[in-house]
């Protein structure tokens, strides 16, 4: 009598152990690799220097919250600006500028004026800034 062995059907290749693989190889580099682009040489940013007075001297431009200007107190059309610091810096070669933004301002107000004085030759530009309140020690905040 002839025994017939169950014929086994060939057994797929499973690629559970695979993806396991590629899933452990994408956390290890997640974990060692850096996600930000860096520099090719080195960059040392700022640091904030809070409790000095401000300089003497120079003008400020003040920006409100929707972008609008005064210099020195009196408003301004953004498209009269570059004349008006055109005609400081000609009685102050060494201007310097404080732009004061309101904080809620978005940087697109503020940012254009800062190149705007340097292409203009104002090598001093200065962001008001206040710093933050720490309560005094044993109270809480």
């Amino acid at each position: 009598m002839k025994l017939k062995r169950a014929s086994r059907a060939p057994q797929s290749e499973t690629i559970i152990a695979l993806i396991d693989v590629v899933f452990f190889l994408l956390v290890f580099f997640m974990l060692i690799g850096r996600m930000d682009a860096t520099a090719p040489f080195d960059v040392a940013p700022p640091q904030a220097q809070t409790g000095r007075d401000m300089p003497a001297g120079g003008v400020t431009l003040a920006i409100s919250k929707e972008g609008d200007l005064a210099l020195d107190g009196s408003a301004i059309a953004p498209a009269a600006l570059a004349a008006a610091l055109t005609t400081q810096l000609a009685l102050d070669a060494s201007l310097r500028l404080r732009i004061n933004a309101h904080r809620d301002a978005d940087l697109r107000h503020v940012l254009p004026y800062v190149s705007q004085a340097e292409a203009l030759g104002i090598l001093d530009v200065i962001l008001v800034v206040t710093p933050e309140r720490t309560p005094p020690p044993g109270t809480r905040p």
